[in-house]
Formats: C-alpha cells, sequence, structure tokens
C-alpha cells in the first residue's frame, strides 16, 4: 500500500521515526545507543508520549540514514521548518554542479555515462549514450526519459541485451533494495511496471563463480561487453544534489574497448 505525500504530513513524527527504524531493521536499543540516549526516550517519542526537539529528530534521522528528501518531511511532522533545500538543477546555484557533471561525463567519452535523479529519470548524457538509444521506440526517449524503462522495455535496449535475463534479474534486485531503503511509492511503481515487461523470461540470476555481471547488447554485427559504477555526491546537503547519481558504463574486454573507441 502505498502512501501519500499528505498522508505523510498527517502522521506523527515518532509513527514516522518507527517506521524508518524498522524498516532499519533496528531495535529501540540499538538505536537508543547509537544516538546516545535511554531506551525510554526512543520509546516515548515513537508512541507520541514526548515531543522530540527539532535537533533530536536530525540526530534520530542521521543515524537511520534517512535520505534528505525524507528528512524533511519528518521536519514538518514534528511541526519544524525544513533545513533542506531542494534546488533545480537549472537554476544559477547550479552552475557549478552542472559544469562539473558536463565535464566529468565529457571526460569519460568515448564510453556511455549518463546522471540521473531518484528515480532513474535521465538528467544528462554524453555522446557515448546513443549506442544505448539507437534503433528504440521514440515515445520510450520521450522525456522524461527513464533509463531502468529504456533498458528492459521490449521496445528500447531490451531487445538488443544478449543477456536479458541477468540484467533483468540484477536491475529488478538493486530496484527493490532502493525501494525498501527510500520508501518510495514512485519506484514501486516502476518496479511493478518493469517487473510485468511480457516476453521477459524468468531471471537468472548469477553463478557462484561470478563476481560482477558484464550487460551484453548487439550493436550491428558486433556484441558489446560492458561493466558500469555508478558514483554519488559525498556529504550533500541538497535534495537535488543527494539524489544525483552518475553510471559511467566501462568495456568489460579488448574487443569492446576498440570497438568503442573506433565509433
Amino acid at each position: 500500500m502505498t502512501v501519500s505525500v499528505e498522508e505523510t504530513f498527517q502522521r506523527p513524527v515518532g509513527e514516522l521515526l518507527r517506521g524508518w527504524r524498522e524498516r532499519r531493521r533496528l531495535s529501540q536499543l540499538e538505536l537508543a545507543n547509537q544516538v546516545e540516549v535511554s531506551t525510554r526516550h526512543v520509546s516515548f517519542v515513537e508512541t507520541g508520549r514526548s515531543k522530540p526537539s527539532r535537533e533530536m529528530v536530525l540526530r534520530l534521522a542521521e543515524h537511520l540514514d534517512v535520505p534528505l528528501r525524507d528528512r524533511n518531511q519528518l521536519l514538518l511532522a514534528g511541526g519544524y521548518a525544513p533545513i533542506y533545500t531542494e534546488t533545480s538543477l537549472h537554476s544559477p546555484a547550479m552552475l557549478a554542479i552542472r559544469s562539473a557533471l558536463r565535464r566529468l561525463l565529457k571526460a569519460h567519452e568515448p564510453y556511455p555515462a549518463m546522471v540521473v535523479d531518484r528515480w532513474w529519470n535521465l538528467v544528462e548524457a554524453n555522446e557515448g549514450i546513443s549506442l544505448f538509444t539507437e534503433g528504440v521506440a521514440p515515445e520510450l526517449l520521450t522525456a522524461p526519459i527513464n533509463v531502468l524503462r529504456l533498458t528492459l522495455h521490449p521496445d528500447g535496449l531490451g531487445g538488443r541485451i544478449v543477456n536479458l535475463a541477468e540484467i533483468r534479474a540484477n536491475i529488478l534486485t538493486s530496484l527493490q533494495r532502493q525501494i525498501i531503503s527510500t520508501a518510495d511509492p514512485d519506484l514501486q511503481d516502476l518496479y511493478d511496471e518493469l517487473h510485468g515487461y511480457s516476453g521477459l523470461s524468468r531471471p537468472d540470476h548469477p553463478g557462484p563463480a561470478e563476481v560482477v555481471i558484464a550487460m551484453k547488447v548487439r550493436h550491428g554485427e558486433h556484441e558489446l561487453s560492458l561493466l558500469s559504477t555508478i558514483a554519488t555526491f559525498g556529504t550533500p546537503v541538497d535534495v537535488t544534489v543527494s539524489e544525483l547519481m552518475i553510471e559511467q558504463f566501462f568495456p568489460a574486454d579488448d574487443a569492446t574497448a576498440e570497438l568503442l573507441r573506433e565509433l
């Protein structure tokens, strides 16, 4: 069952904090030890018998690794003003961030690289990303472009991924972990959509000898083998920046590296 933003604000801050504690699989004692308060105090906060201060809400949220967006919601539920800004990437204040991202993406060429937001919508990409968008259905390239949908959709890149079952299993597992971590209903909707695509075989999980999964993509007469890494900004204080993910693809073998340089 999904919970709307309005319903979240109507729920007491203690109830929301208890939900995050349970999501992190911590007992009241474990959380109290981390925050250096009594178990009784944590219990009183969760049950509403004690109203936490603004500082206590933030301390608990930090130790529960609550995303910045949701820390703002906790503050609002506790009767306090949010402290984390959510700045549009197109604003002048974000010029330095945009410039840094574009330099990073450009430096990664000829290999594909892109920046996505919390919901896996494309924010920026370099020229190498055309490797993935070539020949896909036009509706999948209509903004906002969701890269997970683009990857797994039968009319998207999914039609050219040789080991699609493996990649699908890996993506769905990672997305499920993100849902558990964030409790985001929009991500759950995306998971349900991707999981329900017709024409996809049962997910194959990697064998015990595999330490990383390479995505194998047909490109003309060739088969490319690519590995990917995901990076985030360290210690962000803005919601938008905290949710950005930079995904970079690397050739998994010499043949792929040579072909990408030629392309």
